[in-house]
């Protein structure tokens, strides 16, 4: 069989352990001395239970103290490293800013060397493959007064010639191209020699110079410039210093290499002298006979006076 079971209300199971506190409570104030034994033999064994929740709440206080600390911290690391970031993007900005001053200032201090001749500032805007600027592109072209032939520099001296001109673009060929020769002339004594592009020496940053007269009187170091026989470069923009000069085997001239004024790895903007050196144009047979008939005219006059 089964046992009955007899439900309790909670509700009234609260109300009799309320009404048994309350009695307790009455009876320990007006008891107090015969409550007194079975006061401390409870106190006795609820102290260490205070004791052991009091301990397990400041363990549990200090690690929400904890928690919280790192939580400050996490978010002040945050807002640290975004303080940092915008810091370095402005810092980048500076160095660019910097930089391009830099720059500016060089071919500001360029164009008073050769302040005698009329330029325009570019920027290059592509390059061959490569690591050197041997042929490149400028961002300034026919609309910018730019022509064929005119002569491009940037850094210390001379970078170049203008080959191919667009309306809004050029195209230049620097000294250190294969294709590229010029006319050089060594600023201590006047003798002249032919400095011509090779890419390969370039890896040793270094240019050659060819038919230097065996009577030159030169030395390493000497300036070359641009000399007054080339027919493309104006005469007097910097070439570079001349180095390791070695009597040929014929005897009868020099060779030498040239360290570029022109750093040829790390170009961004040059100066293009807007003026072209004029080539010699030979007399036309019309203009022969006009200059005949004048030193005609100018005999027979001098025969008349004589007589």
């Amino acid at each position: 069989m089964r046992k009955k079971k007899f439900p309790v209300n909670p509700k009234h199971f609260l109300i009799v352990l309320g009404g048994l506190c309350c009695l307790l409570m009455i009876g320990s104030f007006r008891f107090s001395e015969q409550f007194a034994p079975l006061k401390t033999a409870v106190g006795n064994a609820i102290a260490p239970m205070q004791k052991g929740i009091n301990t397990v709440g400041r363990y549990i206080a200090d690690q929400l103290d904890i928690l919280s600390g790192i939580q400050e911290l996490l978010d002040e690391n945050a807002a640290l490293k975004e303080e940092i970031a915008a810091l370095s993007y402005e810092n980048e900005i500076l160095r660019q800013d910097q930089y391009e001053l830099d720059n500016l200032r060089e071919l500001y201090n360029l164009g008073q060397n050769y302040s005698d001749y009329p330029m325009v500032a570019a920027r290059i805007i592509s390059k061959e493959p490569g690591n050197w600027y041997h042929m490149f592109t400028i961002d300034k072209g026919a609309e910018d007064g730019l022509a064929v032939d005119m002569n491009v520099i940037a850094g210390n001296g001379l970078v170049g010639l203008i080959t191919e001109v667009g309306k809004n673009y050029a195209v230049v060929r620097s000294i250190i191209d294969d294709r590229s020769s010029v006319s050089g002339m060594f600023l201590s004594s006047s003798d002249t020699c032919i400095v011509s592009g090779d890419l390969t020496l370039m890896n040793e940053g270094l240019i050659r110079v060819e038919t230097i007269s065996s009577a030159a009187d030169i030395s390493d170091n000497d300036e070359v410039v641009t000399s007054h026989i080339s027919d493309k470069y104006l005469q007097g923009i910097l070439i570079g210093y001349i180095r390791d000069i070695e009597l040929d085997s014929n005897n009868m001239t020099y060779n030498a290499y040239l360290i570029p004024a022109v750093d040829f790895a790390h170009l961004e903007d040059v100066l293009v002298i807007t003026q072209i050196k004029e080539p010699l144009q030979p007399l036309d047979d019309a203009e022969e006979a006009q200059e005949e008939t004048a030193s005609g005219e100018e005999s027979s006059e001098e025969d008349t006076s004589s007589e």
